[in-house]
């Protein structure tokens, strides 16, 4: 059977685009598959945490959620729980509503009117026996006597909020114990990059975390003393088996092999 030069020509552009058409087809998928996981790839913190945004500037203002608690809105955005209170005039720091818009900076002063008369000062003496009444009690409260929450390995590390902390290395349900006496102030999972989370208050200063248990054996309100297992120690987002632990004085954090005893 014979064929004209131009019927084949044409047969071999069909096939040509028929084939380009197919490979298309075939490589579209892929490319929106990887797409897709790429948005999903967790990024993990320099101590096995999932890293929160890099701007960590406070915003004006948070609203409640469920869950949340006074001491964990106030560790959250590294500010003393007393100041979030008196910012927001709570006269019962333990009672927070769902919804509530709470202000993470103090109010801004308001300038006298013109021609306002001045408050008369408060008398000196006053002011002196009251400075000297908190120095009497923060110098009780820096008597704490502190123990390690846990065994294993230590290296410093920084938190998912990027303050100080140390890294307790161990094995899967070793427990977790408190550093000092003191009250739970909070016991869940709401600071994304500390997994499952306690906090204890030991004293209007200081306060303590452990993070990435594997189970949380306190509830908010429980009194605890030290070297009370609290928690089994687990690797909720983290990488590896581990306490993260960190100590806070007045919202800030302070490095806790400074305090803990020698080994």
């Amino acid at each position: 059977m014979m064929y004209s030069r131009q019927g084949t020509t044409t047969a071999v552009l069909c096939i040509v685009v028929a084939v380009s058409a197919g490979c298309a087809n075939r490589v579209a998928a892929p490319i929106a598959q990887k797409a897709q996981v790429a948005r999903s790839e967790p990024t993990i913190h320099r101590h096995g945490a999932k890293q929160l945004p890099a701007n960590t500037s406070r915003p004006a203002s948070y609203t409640v959620r469920s869950g949340d608690t006074l001491h964990s809105i106030a560790w959250r955005y590294r500010v003393d729980y007393r100041e979030l209170a008196s910012w927001n005039a709570l006269t019962n720091p333990n009672l927070i509503i769902v919804g509530q818009k709470l202000r993470l900076h103090p109010a801004p002063k308001r300038k006298p009117a013109a021609g306002s008369r001045k408050k008369a000062s408060t008398p000196p003496t006053r002011a002196r026996s009251s400075v000297a009444r908190s120095s009497g009690k923060s110098a009780r409260q820096k008597s704490l006597k502190w123990t390690w929450p846990a065994k294993g390995s230590v290296k410093p590390a920084a938190s998912a909020l990027g303050t100080k902390g140390i890294e307790i290395l161990g094995r899967r349900g070793e427990p977790v114990r408190a550093a000092a006496e003191g009250e739970v102030v909070y016991s869940g999972s709401g600071l994304r990059g500390y997994g499952r989370l306690i906090i204890v208050k030991h004293n209007a200063e200081y306060l303590s975390a452990y993070a990435h248990n594997e189970r949380l054996l306190v509830a908010e309100g429980s009194k605890v003393k030290s070297g009370e297992r609290i928690a089994d120690m687990g690797d909720s987002e983290a990488k590896s088996v581990m306490l993260h632990f960190e100590i806070r004085r007045d919202g800030k954090a302070v490095e806790p092999l400074k305090l803990l005893p020698r080994r």
